[in-house]
């Protein structure tokens, strides 16, 4: 892999625009407004546009080792198993190769290797150490996306994972190693106060945890304490005259939330209640919303499922974007979002005509979206001779990737990292020269299983 290579070819290639640089030339969305993707996230994500993100949610699976249904006919929404067999391998050597490049250099500098494998990946390790291989595999599926998503947001933006405590632990310090533990802003606990759940073994389980973390805390991110202020309590001494604020009375509009949501979760009564499996309280991404983002900011929900999130965006006058890879999510957001052009009197088809959904499900539909951020890329042969120099003549470059013998260039073939089926682009970064028969066991698969064959011949022995 070339991940090094990759930066230096950002700078040095001056027709190609870095993050920053696109951020400074207001480089638009490549989706409209009300988009609905259809597809693996990681794939669409790879395709979108950097830094127009102001708050992302997701609540991804937990590694709860159920399979969900809906409520209604039964039928399997998603399945929450996971197995290290399932682990897509190819994947391994950008998780171990991560140093966050674009880090403020004072959170790179802090960040030690430990047998030159990224903070990142000794994080996933100790899991697979502590907990096994579905951990890790649930880890590295997540770590990949989570990579994706700090890229898509602006400087000033949020994010809030939503999790349990099966690996709320394991994913703060992947959320370290990925966002920066001087970027962690709160460990949100929402407390889910109804509903019986009787145990003679430990403790009723009540409550889920919800990461929070800002992209870039220097760059003023966007949080709105006002705007989630809730009810003092009855016994507080606010409401009893005895406590005054720095302007000498309690605010009219309450205290402002802390880091323990008080929400219940839906009963089987609720008008909200979908059926869908795992769906969340409208009031809990309201205060989400509410807090983290303004009139007008774009909001993304990568796991939008029975699309709460997007309901309560567009309550709010956000824009938005999600993306799921079940057709149920599709005929959720419609459902509702007919559903709220009803309650505000308004024609149901005026608000269901602004919403696209695109579906990126087959290679053919991916490539169609391409991102418009980097320039117009030539075709990736033209940087053949810049790759030649950068790997210094040998298949696979400074990092590995290949054999390592050296080549005449002539010898050597251009090979996308990730490949282009998997979301890859034509962006230099994502290319490295491959001897012909490096490239030709590689094929269109990507990284890690040329790594591993190579392993195997014992080509490489690390």
């Amino acid at each position: 892999m070339i991940g090094q290579c990759g930066l230096v070819a950002e700078i040095e290639i001056n027709e190609h625009m870095t993050t920053k640089q696109a951020a400074e030339r207001a480089i638009e969305p490549n989706w409209k407004n009300k988009t609905l993707f259809l597809g693996d996230n990681l794939h669409v994500m790879r395709r979108m546009n950097s830094s127009l993100i102001d708050l992302i949610y997701l609540d991804p699976p937990f590694n709860s080792n159920q399979i969900y249904t809906h409520a209604i006919g039964k039928h399997p929404v998603f399945r929450d198993i996971w197995h290290e067999t399932d682990l897509d391998k190819a994947e391994h050597a950008l998780l171990a190769n991560y140093s966050g490049e674009d880090l403020p250099l004072f959170a790179r500098e802090r960040r030690a290797y430990i047998h030159d494998v990224s903070p990142l990946y000794s994080a996933i390790a100790g899991a697979r150490a502590t907990h096994g291989g579905s951990m890790f595999s649930y880890l590295v599926w997540m770590s990949l996306r989570l990579m994706e998503m700090r890229r898509l947001l602006k400087e000033t933006g949020s994010i809030y994972l939503h999790c349990d405590p099966t690996a709320s632990h394991y994913l703060k310090m992947v959320m370290d190693a990925i966002f920066g533990p001087e970027n962690f802003r709160n460990e949100v606990v929402w407390w889910y106060y109804n509903g019986s759940s009787a145990t003679k073994r430990f403790f009723p389980r009540k409550h889920d945890i919800i990461l929070f973390y800002a992209k870039n805390h220097k760059a003023n991110p966007t949080f709105n304490p006002d705007a989630v202020r809730i009810p003092y309590e009855p016994t507080s001494g606010w409401l009893k005259g005895k406590n005054k604020d720095s302007y000498g009375n309690p605010n009219p509009k309450g205290k402002v939330s802390p880091d323990v949501f008080r929400i219940p979760s839906i009963n089987n009564m609720a008008k909200e209640r979908t059926g869908y499996p795992t769906q969340k309280p409208e009031k809990l991404l309201e205060r989400i919303l509410k807090a983290s983002s303004n009139d007008g900011d774009m909001v993304f929900d990568p796991f939008c499922g029975c699309a709460t999130s997007l309901v309560v965006a567009e309550k709010l006058g956000r824009q938005w974007v999600g993306i799921d890879i079940v057709e149920q999510a599709a005929k959720e957001i419609k459902k509702r979002m007919v559903k709220l052009a009803i309650d505000r009197d308004e024609h149901e088809l005026a608000i269901w005509k602004g919403i696209t959904n695109r579906d990126l499900r087959k290679p053919k539909q991916l490539n169609k979206f391409q991102r418009t951020d980097q320039g117009k890329l030539p075709h990736p042969r033209t940087h053949a001779k810049w790759l030649f120099g950068a790997q210094e003549g040998k298949c696979g470059g400074v990092n590995g990737g290949g054999c390592g013998g050296e080549f005449r260039i002539g010898n050597l073939e251009v090979d996308h990292i990730v490949p282009k089926s998997k979301g890859g682009t034509d962006h230099p970064s994502n290319l490295q020269l491959l001897c012909g028969a490096c490239n030709k066991m590689k094929s269109d698969k990507p990284q890690a299983y040329l790594d591993a064959q190579l392993k195997k011949q014992g080509i490489i022995l690390h």
